[in-house]
Parts: structure tokens; C-alpha cells; sequence
């Protein structure tokens, strides 16, 4: 099974767009919002390197965020990812 970690924020609507991706192609994620908490903030900053949201990991891997994943996705990559 596909490890899908998604930082995000209550009222990002990039983050909406990219779980929506997700659920139109019936993956399950995990979401980890950041909304006030400092440390999951860092933990996303120090992994992805970047300091907005959403951060999307697969199976671990920066797939960077909204628009990374919509054109992985439009280029065919995503669905290699998460089948």
C-alpha cells in the first residue's frame, strides 16, 4: 500500500485541490495539518524545504506541492505512484 502524507492548513485552497486529486483517483493520504502547531511546521520546512502548503510526500518522496502534483499527474506520472 501507497503512503500518501499531505501537510496542510484549514483555509488553503491549494490543499483542498490536491486531496481532491487524490480522492478522484481513490487514494487514501495522510493529512497533516499544521494549522498552530510550530513543530509540524518545522518537520514539514526541514523535509520538504519549502515553507507553503500544501507539502505532498509519496512513499516518502517531495513531490513538492498543488502544482507539482497536478502536473506529475497530467504528465501520467501519478497514477504509476499511487496504484
Amino acid at each position: 500500500m501507497v503512503n500518501i502524507e499531505i501537510y496542510t492548513k484549514a483555509t488553503c485552497p491549494h490543499c483542498y485541490r490536491a486531496k481532491a486529486l487524490f480522492t478522484r483517483n481513490q487514494a487514501l493520504y495522510h493529512e497533516i495539518p499544521i494549522d498552530g502547531n510550530v513543530n509540524l511546521r518545522e518537520e514539514m520546512i526541514k523535509r520538504s524545504g519549502r515553507i507553503t502548503v500544501p507539502q505532498i510526500f509519496i512513499d516518502g518522496k517531495h513531490i513538492g506541492g498543488c502544482d507539482d502534483l497536478y502536473a506529475l499527474d497530467a504528465r501520467g506520472g501519478l497514477a504509476s505512484l499511487i496504484k
